[in-house]
């Protein structure tokens, strides 16, 4: 059970580090937020999974956060996503480059 414990953490630390190399490597606020939000949710519940496999008798409490975690999350990132964008933030578009074109005069 200890090593089953020990993989189910580990997945849960490298979900949660890609998450935050997510939000530093992606090019606007909404795609930083789903990919703070998805990664960052799964490698939780993970992390959960993972502490509640190590201490079996912590499993209500354990339960109460993932519940929590699953409902404020997701919640949390579409508020902030649809107030940025009534706020008017652009959504980040990919802009056609000229290499390798001949400009026409």
């Amino acid at each position: 059970m200890r090593l089953l414990a020990d993989i189910v953490l580990l997945v849960g630390a490298a979900f949660t580090l890609l998450g935050a190399l997510g939000l530093l490597r992606m090019p606007d606020v909404y795609n930083r937020i789903q990919a703070g939000t998805k990664a960052v949710t799964l490698g939780a519940l993970s992390l959960i999974l993972g502490i509640g496999l190590l201490y079996p008798q912590w499993w209500s409490k354990l339960l109460v956060i993932a519940l929590l975690i699953l409902v404020t999350n997701p919640l949390g990132s579409s508020t902030i996503a649809r107030a940025l964008l009534i706020a008017g933030v652009k959504p980040w578009t990919k802009t056609p480059t000229t290499a390798g074109k001949e400009r026409e005069s």
